[in-house]
């Protein structure tokens, strides 16, 4: 064990993919020669994959998940080295996923879009369809993406969903995305979703001026222990900190934003009066 790498989920999708599954062998109680027995690989190529220095193949990811009894299901590596090997999502954003998936609150900020996890499948379809239109991405990328999103809200779904806290700028609800009928859709959606017992959804309106503290999208988690994570992204990659001192400023700059934000029933209003002016 003395020689054991420290691994930094965050330095990249293949550093996180390597991360989950060092974790997932320990919490069996697995050592990477025992891993190897049970996929036909040797344990200097388990450590290559753990530790970012040798990439993942589709292969090595279905016998994986065959060790792990996770074929077929939306946390297969399979799926999730598929998704790296296309570019499909930032870095550090699948490490974030993993602990979304195990989180009590999701508090979210974002600016000129609907948050994820709130988004109608046509929006979001809109939304990955324009990066196909501007060369960003192929049309299989941008399918993964809409089917990754459509599993990711499977958690608001479940017995027990988390909280959901979100706060949007009023960019979200102002810019057109697929027209009319889409954006009518999504606004809808909205509603409804600030109808449910375990969701508060505020808008920031434009008259906050210099007073908004956040200029990027957040995403901040509380973990059944109550440690708490947060995910910050430029246009570029993302991030995933747990710090607690970097954290805890996150959650103070939230807050301060949700106070200056307008209240549930003033958002529900807004939406329905930018619902109307569509009609």
């Amino acid at each position: 064990m003395g020689n054991r790498k420290r691994l930094d989920p965050d330095a990249g999708p293949m550093a996180a993919y390597g991360a989950r599954l060092r974790r997932m062998r320990e919490e069996r109680g697995w050592t990477q020669e025992e891993l190897a027995a049970r996929t036909g690989y040797s344990s200097k190529h388990i450590s290559g994959v753990e530790i970012g220095s040798r990439p993942s193949t589709l292969r090595f990811a279905g016998v994986v998940d065959e060790a792990f009894g996770l074929g077929g299901t939306d946390r297969s590596f399979d799926r999730e080295c598929r998704q790296v090997r296309h570019g499909v999502l930032l870095e550090g954003f699948p490490e974030y996923v993993a602990q979304e998936r195990k989180a009590i609150e999701i508090r979210l900020f974002t600016i000129g879009i609907i948050p994820g996890l709130l988004q109608t499948p046509e929006y979001a379809q809109t939304v990955t369809g324009s990066f196909v239109s501007r060369g960003a991405a192929t049309a299989d990328q941008a399918k993964e993406r809409v089917a990754y999103l459509m599993r990711r809200q499977e958690i608001l779904e479940q017995e027990k969903p988390p909280m959901l806290f979100v706060v949007m700028d009023e960019s979200c609800l102002l810019r057109p995305v697929g027209g009319p009928g889409v954006m009518a859709a999504q606004l809808d959606r909205l509603v409804e979703f600030a109808e449910r017992p375990n969701t508060v959804v505020q808008v920031a309106p434009f008259s906050i001026g210099e007073r908004r503290p956040l200029d990027l999208p957040l995403y901040l988690l509380t973990l059944p222990d109550r440690s708490m994570t947060c995910y910050a992204e430029s246009q570029a990659r993302g991030h995933l900190e747990r710090e607690g001192g970097a954290v805890a400023a996150m959650f103070t700059a939230y807050h301060q934003l949700a106070v200056e934000s307008l209240s549930q029933a003033d958002t529900v209003t807004m939406i329905k009066e930018v619902r109307r002016g569509m009609l």
